[in-house]
């Protein structure tokens, strides 16, 4: 498929991820049709979707006036059927095999034979997934990062079955929505949380062993090797249910004890504590 044939984009999941996405290409002038199993889901999406905007236009990223248009371009649906008209269809369900393949599989019976189906899985196998549609040739990963309408990367995953002009249009298209695709194999957590989860796993683990306190550990981080946010501190950010489930998939991919997610995360997540998002987590936030 040549990548300007692609102008409706349905996105499966409206949470973070997918409303992020669902932001970006609306933003570049796609028709979008963002789907979930509840309209409250919808309308929590719309109204992230309309204050990032909103952060947008101070910004001056875009026109005070473009908002309205953007925002008319997104249709919301709680109907998997409505999702029929896409040529580009991408998924943004949690990090779970079996709800992803179930929701691909019945996304899969409904779209035209020539639409692209993509995963924005952060770890799962693309392969795995491919082989759970009708179209395994025409499916790919697209890992966007968090927040998606800011971070320049798109992780582009071959599946073992994917073809030359599916993984071709795709690496066109991120071009297009002015990101920076970067092409990658297909393995558990493939780079980016083949190397950073480790990283927030052992910086639970210092905690856990009273090497450190949250903040010590990530001051460290931060002051010591430049980075923008400490470990934990993006922990809680990402959510510490979406990094244990990476890790879980880290370690059952490769079978490597180095990758046994940290048993504080484990505790953290069975008592709620699932970051930024619950209102705890490494860090307590006010107002949630």
């Amino acid at each position: 498929m040549n990548p300007d044939a692609v102008r409706t984009l349905a996105v499966l999941g409206a949470g973070t991820m997918g409303n992020g996405i669902a932001h970006v290409f609306a933003r570049c002038g796609y028709r979008v049709i963002l789907r979930d199993v509840e309209e409250r889901f919808l309308n929590r999406a719309l109204e992230t979707i309309s204050k990032n905007l909103d952060r947008e236009v101070r910004k001056g990223k875009i026109a005070e006036g473009e908002k309205p248009s953007i925002l008319s371009r997104i249709d919301a649906a709680t109907k998997m059927e409505a999702i029929s008209p896409a040529d580009l269809v991408i998924e943004a369900l949690p990090e779970q095999f079996e709800l992803k393949r179930e929701v691909l599989g019945e996304a899969d019976r409904l779209l035209r034979p020539e639409t692209i189906l993509a995963t924005n899985t952060s770890s799962i196998s693309v392969t795995a997934l491919a082989a759970a549609t009708q179209r395994p040739d025409r499916f790919i990963g697209m890992h966007f990062m968090n927040p998606v309408p800011a971070m320049p990367l798109v992780e582009v995953i071959r599946a073992l079955q994917t073809s030359n002009a599916t993984f071709e249009t795709t690496m066109k298209l991120c071009e297009k929505l002015e990101k920076k695709p970067v092409a990658v194999a297909d393995s558990p957590g493939f780079v980016s949380n083949r190397v950073l989860m480790p990283l927030i796993n052992e910086a639970a683990f210092c905690v856990m062993e009273g090497v450190a306190a949250p903040e010590a550990v990530d001051s460290v981080v931060k002051l010591g090797m430049n980075h923008p946010m400490g470990p934990l501190e993006l922990a809680d950010f990402i959510g510490l249910d979406v990094c244990l489930d990476i890790m879980e998939v880290l370690f059952e991919g490769f079978g490597d004890p180095k990758f046994r997610p940290c048993p504080l995360l484990r505790k953290m997540v069975a008592a709620g504590w699932l970051g930024k998002k619950s209102g705890r987590g490494f860090y307590i936030y006010a107002g949630k």
